[in-house]
């Protein structure tokens, strides 16, 4: 019997949310260089994790980038 979730057995961020994906990256990088990354402005403009997933989470597109980034770097 294997462990991994059959509705999801390939999707490398199940079980992680997207707070842990933003806050891993700001810690990673900063918000700077997460900005230059990812030009988005919850990044730039009085960043925080609160207002960067309020931003995120009603925008496709923008998050898709941040998850894959955060892919990319861990």
């Amino acid at each position: 019997m294997t462990t991994s979730n059959p509705e999801q057995p390939n999707n490398p961020l199940h079980g992680v949310t997207l707070e842990i994906v933003v806050t891993r990256l700001a810690d990673h990088y900063g918000w700077e260089k997460l900005g230059d990354k990812i030009n988005i402005n919850c990044f730039k403009n009085d960043p925080s994790v609160k207002s960067s997933l309020k931003f995120l989470r009603k925008t496709p597109w923008a998050r898709e980038q941040v998850e894959n980034l955060y892919l990319a770097t861990f």
